[in-house]
C-alpha cells in the first residue's frame, strides 16, 4: 500500500475562519501532539502512533507526512491528507491534554476507517 493511514490526523481548513477570540482559544492547543490511529475496517495496518504540531489552530506535521487541517477555539478537528492519488480525511475533538475522533481513507488497494486518540506530548 502506497499511502497508509499513518497520517489521518491531518489536515483540511474549518469551514468558516477563525474569529480573532477563536484564533486566541485555538492557540491553547498549540504544541506537539502524538496520535494513535486504530484501524477498524479494512485493509491498512492495524495501528500507527505519528506525531503531528499545532499553532495558532493549524495543524501540520512533525514527521514525515504531509497533512493540513485545523483545530478551532473549541477543540473541534478537521485534517486532510493526500497522497499518491489516495486521501484520508479525519475529524474529532481535542481537549487540554488529549483528544479522539473518526477517519477514513480513499486508498489505491480499497477504503479503511478506524478511530484516532491523540495525546499532547
Amino acid at each position: 500500500m502506497t499511502f497508509s493511514a499513518r497520517a489521518i490526523l491531518a489536515a483540511a481548513a474549518l469551514a468558516a475562519p477563525l474569529t480573532l477570540a477563536g484564533a486566541a482559544k485555538a492557540a491553547s492547543y498549540d504544541g506537539l501532539w502524538t496520535v494513535l490511529i486504530i484501524t477498524q475496517a479494512g485493509s491498512c495496518d492495524a495501528a500507527y502512533s505519528y506525531p503531528f504540531r499545532v499553532t495558532a489552530g493549524r495543524i501540520s506535521s512533525a514527521g514525515s507526512f504531509d497533512i493540513s487541517g485545523r483545530v478551532n477555539g473549541g477543540g473541534d478537528v478537521q485534517v486532510r491528507i493526500s497522497a499518491g492519488g489516495s486521501m484520508a480525511n479525519g475529524t474529532g475533538k481535542l481537549g487540554a491534554g488529549s483528544g479522539s475522533g473518526r477517519w477514513s481513507a480513499n486508498l489505491s488497494g480499497g477504503n479503511c476507517s478506524g478511530r484516532w486518540q491523540a495525546t499532547r506530548s
